[in-house]
């Protein structure tokens, strides 16, 4: 067994771990409860299904979206519970009943349990890869699981992130140029006529006008395909929508508050401007102590810090100067002590924001991306074999609506994840509804490593303020991220 070398203690007799197995532990009492809390949860949305056996089916497929199944598609799912195949799989794939109804519902129960002003609506575009050239929307695409393009299909979601937690909020295929142009396809995949192409970032303009007055609401966030897309910054200005967006390190800014250069003698000339630089060669000539310190959350291994700082400026925009935003650097602080990563942000709003809020916004779209990767291995979200346009949305609508009852689950039981890997294990609730009905022996827990998981947590406060960085953090060197 390894041991501690300094004590001699086993890892296992840590303080630290013994607080983590404390708090992985379930029992059977939560487990039956969990049980009753699903049958509950269910009766909100069962009615949603026109007829009593859509009502019947869709049952099934959430309690086993939410299983220890391996493979989380019809068959297995239908086998599990002793039911015929086809039935499930044809009211997955094509059945007639309306995922934008069960959608609907999903965004009320989302806003009565954790509506805030403060909130985070947050766009986050997933990949789901694919092997083969039928499924609706499938194309050569960034997969950032796999880390290289690859075959798949793009879906991006609306999710939506407060103090209290997290849940979804909507969902849409994305469709390219050359798809959305190929009538064949769009008839093999019964595509509606009215869906045209959209880039991705018109898509999230257009769910926002859908969502935004009935989803209380600070802020915007999203990755850099949102943040460096100029005319959806700009989207967001005229909707009077604040916002904080991930940006590439080698964005161009000029620092509103920098010192402008010398004039050169005798020369007449217009006046003098701040230079253009990249944001992280900005970061890097910044003194230690214009940056602050802030407390983000309460790791697995802590409370997590992180170093910020902030200053106005102008983006250079197709050869002309962009309205004034905040440029945000935030350096990531490593609890081993090693080097921290580095992301950088574009943000603004109608009104002075704090630094700390800038932050703790920030951070709460890490929530979305964990939440949608725990979504994968435990709520199905990538489990699926419809080829159809309706067949993946109604897919995805199960699926969140299953992922939206574990964050309910994860919310009662008021723990924290205990499962780093986003499988179905120990303190999950995902493993207490399967653990309630039998299992068979072939099952096993699918093991899916999440992303990022020391900068995420199910309940994000917003950032703590320590203060300017102290003058001996100047030895400290930057790892800059770069460009994808």
């Amino acid at each position: 067994m390894d041991t501690i070398e300094e004590t001699g203690m086993s890892l296992l007799e840590h303080p630290q771990a013994q607080s983590l197995l404390a708090d992985a532990q379930v029992t059977a009492g939560q487990v039956r409860g969990s049980r009753r809390r699903l049958e509950r949860f269910l009766e909100r949305y069962v009615p949603l299904f026109y007829r009593k056996e859509q009502g019947h089916n869709a049952r099934i497929v959430v309690e086993g979206l939410l299983s220890g199944l391996e493979r989380k598609t019809a068959e297995p799912i239908a086998r599990e519970h002793g039911v015929p195949r086809k039935p499930i799989q044809f009211f997955v794939g094509s059945g007639k009943w309306d995922d934008e109804a069960v959608m609907a519902e999903v965004r009320r129960h989302v806003v009565e349990t954790l509506g805030d002003p403060q909130g985070v609506l947050v766009f986050d575009p997933s990949a789901f890869p694919k092997k083969g050239t039928h499924s609706c929307g499938v194309a050569r695409e960034w997969c950032g699981r796999l880390g290289k393009v690859e075959n798949c299909q793009i879906g991006l979601f609306l999710a939506y992130a407060t103090g209290r937690g997290q849940g979804p909020l909507d969902r849409r295929l994305y469709l390219s140029q050359a798809w959305a142009a190929d009538r064949v396809r769009r008839d093999e995949c019964h595509v509606p006529a009215g869906v045209k192409f959209q880039e991705r970032w018109r898509m999230a303009l257009e769910m926002l006008d859908r969502h935004r007055d009935s989803v209380p609401h600070g802020a915007v966030a999203a990755d850099d395909e949102f943040g460096r897309v100029a005319a959806f910054r700009a989207g967001l200005r005229d909707r009077q929508e604040a916002y904080v967006l991930d940006v590439p390190c080698n964005t161009q800014v000029r620092d509103l508050q920098g010192r402008r250069p010398p004039r050169r003698a005798g020369q007449k000339s217009r006046r003098r401007q701040v230079p253009f630089r990249r944001a992280d060669a900005w970061a890097a000539a910044q003194p230690p102590e214009r940056w602050q310190e802030f407390t983000v959350q309460d790791g697995q291994k802590g409370p997590i810090r992180v170093q910020a700082i902030t200053t106005p400026v102008r983006t250079r925009q197709d050869q002309r100067r962009g309205p004034q935003e905040g440029l945000i650097v935030i350096r990531h602080l490593e609890s081993d002590g090693s080097e921290p990563d580095v992301s950088y942000h574009l943000a603004w709003a109608p009104q002075e924001v704090p630094l700390e809020h800038w932050v703790g916004m920030h951070a709460r779209r890490h929530q979305i991306e964990q939440m949608l990767e725990h979504g994968k291995g435990e709520a199905g979200l990538d489990h699926y074999e419809v080829r159809s346009y309706v067949g993946w949305h109604h897919h995805m609508t199960l699926s969140l609506l299953a992922l939206w009852f574990l964050s309910l689950e994860r919310m009662a039981m008021g723990k924290k994840d205990a499962g780093g890997d986003g499988a179905a294990g120990a303190g999950d609730p995902g493993a207490s509804v399967a653990a309630s009905r039998p299992q068979s022996a072939a099952d096993r827990p699918r093991g899916q490593h999440s992303a990022n998981p020391q900068r995420t947590s199910k309940d994000l406060p917003l950032a703590r303020s320590h203060g300017p960085v102290p003058a001996a953090s100047s030895t400290r060197r930057l790892r800059m991220k770069r460009l994808q």
